[in-house]
């Protein structure tokens, strides 16, 4: 039926093209019959805004776009590359989605945070009958449930207070004249929620240009967070440790002279300010019942007392996962309620009962030994999704070699008696960086299936941290001497296990290195840090016997490389280069002069 209806509204059209014709809208039964769609089954198009991919941005310009119209967009691809006042960042999509509408074309300077950049649609729906705004602003616009709401709802402390609203500032009103709304930043591209570990300000502070905020812990490590406006902090609306959106409602601050007692807060804020019990959050709060969810989720429930009701499910099909059972515990800061079955008897100090034998603990027989769930960190799960990705997308292969370090140590012995420590890493930092010189294939990125030669030598160097691994940058480290190399590595180490370092500390980088000998480790395979096209393992000194039978001790290194960029030959022609170079490392310490060549040459 509705297949011959599309003909008939044609031609009535053609036969009226001087009058003015109203749409007609076809119920959405008959749509689903449709091959395809005109526009009158107009779609309504998901709004694409202009993230904030900087603590600091205000605008961007869009590079390049990744999809074009009518591609399928799946959880997780880059949408678009676009210029931040940091550096060229991709822009990533959660939500699997069709990219309906370009609205802001390639090259387009200075586009607000929060514009209106694209519309989606669902998969299933006609992107070309996408249903075009009234108008197109070119003001920041309010957040809406789109790929790239987090982002696009990110408020930055320079920002006027228009642009500082909250995550639903869509259905709220903006704050007062001379009030401003502080809300979570984001303090790294891929940052979606931050926990506030510290308030460095209490209310009724004044604030300077430049003081520093909060303490807050990002999907990378704790970073601070400074306000570049002057004013009086008038409310606090987060507690500490709690976790929460980016975009989300923090603070309030105020002009220096007005009453600071007397703020107006929006009443879209979320009551996890107030410290409320569970029981009541849960009744302030409901969500539509009937939600699906696992036994690992219904366990969690119970251990914290929780109903299914009290938590909104994120998933599809209005299932609840465990992540969102987590983010809630953390939200609120819950502890777990002990179990009605399990509490012992108490009895009063200093008093036994008849036949007291000394108790301890016992797991009866049949059945299973207790377990904790540990809740994954943001820096963790942002390194499992990388890794997984590496693993999933990178083609890896390896090269092996063994390296005798015995002059190697000959050298760090000669100068340790001058007062000069040097590790093996360092050494190795430094012969890696001029093998790289030497093998120019390999100091190499993989993007957007093209292979982009580094002109400069930027090592990551692998730090363990608490939290997880993180790999600060020895930027130009072939023009650095060993004793830099060194300084420069215990610096970044000390504030990488502080979580102090800056994100252009440990966002690039064009080669990495783990070293785990110090651990004991003595050959092991490491995944490649993307975009970068390889990676060095190296493994502890061993102690062998040669062809004459003398004592010798030899490193394993391991290269990890990207085949689609790296050949066989040419990972062994640079692993060649590294092992001349740590078994006669006097070139290491006396080739000044060619580092300072390498660096005017740039």
């Amino acid at each position: 039926m509705a297949q011959m209806m599309i003909p008939r509204i044609a031609l009535l059209s053609i036969k009226n093209s001087n009058r003015l014709i109203p749409r007609i809208f076809v119920p959405l039964k008959y749509q689903r019959l449709c091959f395809h769609t005109s526009w009158v089954l107009d779609v309504t198009g998901r709004e694409v805004l202009m993230p904030s991919l900087s603590p600091t941005m205000e605008s961007g310009t869009i590079v390049k776009w990744l999809k074009k119209e009518g591609d399928k967009i799946e959880p997780g691809d880059a949408l678009a590359d676009i210029q931040t006042d940091k550096a060229v960042v991709t822009m990533e999509v959660d939500d699997e989605s069709v990219l309906a509408k370009i609205i802001v074309q390639e090259g387009t300077k200075d586009i607000k945070v929060g514009t209106l950049i694209a519309l989606t649609v669902d998969v299933d729906e006609d992107w070309k009958s996408v249903e075009m705004p009234d108008s197109i602003s070119t003001a920041p616009a309010a957040p809406s449930p789109t790929p790239s709401a987090p982002a696009a709802a990110t408020a930055t402390p320079t920002a006027p207070a228009a642009a500082t609203a909250t995550p639903t500032a869509s259905t709220s009103a903006p704050p007062p004249p001379g009030q401003t709304n502080v809300s979570m930043p984001a303090l790294s591209p891929t940052m979606t929620t931050g926990t506030i570990v510290k308030w460095l300000k209490k209310e009724g502070d004044e604030i300077e240009p430049g003081d520093a905020l909060a303490e807050i812990q990002t999907d990378k490590a704790v970073m601070t967070f400074e306000i570049e406006d002057e004013g009086v902090f008038a409310k606090i609306l987060v507690p500490e440790g709690s976790q929460v959106a980016v975009g989300q409602l923090i603070a309030i601050m105020v002009e220096k002279g007005m009453d600071w007692k007397n703020v107006v807060i929006p009443t879209t804020t979320k009551p996890s300010a107030e410290a409320a019990p569970a029981s009541a959050t849960a009744d302030k709060t409901p969500v539509p019942s009937g939600q699906v969810y696992g036994l690992a989720v219904k366990r969690l429930l119970e251990e914290y007392g929780l109903s299914a009701q009290s938590v909104k499910g994120t998933g599809r099909t209005n299932r609840l996962l465990k992540s969102d059972v987590l983010a809630y515990i953390q939200a609120n800061n819950l502890k777990k309620v002990a179990p009605k079955t399990a509490a012992a008897p108490k009895l009063e100090k200093g008093r036994k009962e008849p036949g007291d034998v000394p108790s301890k603990a016992h797991v009866p027989s049949g059945r299973p030994s207790t377990y904790e769930d540990i809740p994954v960190s943001n820096i963790r799960g942002v390194i499992a999704k990388r890794l997984g990705e590496s693993k999933s997308n990178i083609p890896h292969s390896y090269a092996f070699v063994d390296i005798k370090i015995d002059k190697l140590n000959e050298i760090r012995s000669e100068l340790k008696a001058d007062g000069i420590k040097l590790s093996i890493n360092d050494f190795v930092t430094k012969a890696t960086a001029h093998a790289l010189i030497e093998c120019p294939f390999i100091n190499t990125l993989y993007q957007n299936d093209q292979i982009i030669r580094m002109p400069r030598v930027d090592i990551s160097v692998a730090v363990a941290t608490e939290t997880g691994l993180i790999t600060p940058i020895i930027f130009d480290t072939s023009a650095k001497s060993v004793a830099d190399i060194s300084q420069n590595i215990k610096e970044l180490a000390e504030k990488a296990r502080n979580g102090r370092l800056k994100p252009e500390e440990f966002q690039g980088g064009t080669f990495t290195i783990s070293n785990l000998g110090m651990f004991g480790i003595k050959q092991f395979s490491a995944i490649i840090n993307p975009p970068q096209t390889a990676i060095l393992a190296v493994g502890s000194g061993r102690e062998e016997l040669d062809v004459a039978l003398q004592k010798i001790t030899k490193m394993s290194t391991t290269l990890s490389y990207d085949r689609r960029a790296i050949d066989e030959d040419q990972a062994a022609d640079f692993l060649a280069v590294l092992k001349a170079m740590l078994e006669d490392p006097s070139f290491l310490v006396a080739g000044k002069l060619r580092a300072l060549r390498y660096a005017q040459n740039l």
